[in-house]
């Protein structure tokens, strides 16, 4: 009955994880564009850039807690493995840096999933103007640690490899 080998799961898990992780960053990328610097009204949006900054960024809050609370779930779940099969030799090879950063990624996940509830209530409601500046900071600071997080991953995926 077995399709596929343990090693290709793991790495289709390793796979799905990247994916849902790409997909949170641009979702929160393109919040934290539209929040942090706003476009003022334009009849037609011109360039890239202003038709990137254009979008409404509430309708991209409930997406980005589902997408973070998935991928931070799928994350734990290979992170059993990583400590096994990739933790160990990066010690031995002596990748003291780049473990150092892996354990700075997972303090960063850590903190986005602790501060998603106020990210959350805050993008309940857009039209309050009391919110405007805890949005946007909030929001900047999501972007800012899913960055970090994805670009950390990426680099160990790449030193190491999987499995």
């Amino acid at each position: 009955m077995d399709y596929l080998s343990v090693s290709t799961i793991w790495t289709i898990q390793l796979i799905v994880h990247g994916l849902l992780a790409v997909a949170l960053l641009g979702a929160l990328t393109h919040q934290a564009m539209a929040v942090a610097m706003p476009v003022r009204q334009i009849a037609t949006p011109s360039g890239f850039i202003t038709r990137f900054r254009t979008v409404r960024g509430a309708g991209y809050a409930t997406a980005i807690v589902v997408l973070w609370v998935v991928t931070f779930i799928l994350g734990a779940w290979i992170y059993t493995k990583y400590r096994i099969a990739i933790r160990i030799p990066l010690e031995r090879t002596g990748y003291f840096k780049t473990l150092g950063f892996f354990e700075l990624k997972e303090h960063a996940a850590a903190l986005g999933l602790f501060i998603l509830p106020a990210y959350w209530y805050v993008w309940k409601n857009p039209k309050n103007l009391g919110f405007d500046g805890a949005r946007k900071w909030i929001t900047v600071l999501l972007a800012s640690l899913c960055w970090f997080s994805f670009l950390v991953g990426h680099v160990l995926n790449n030193v190491r490899g999987f499995g």
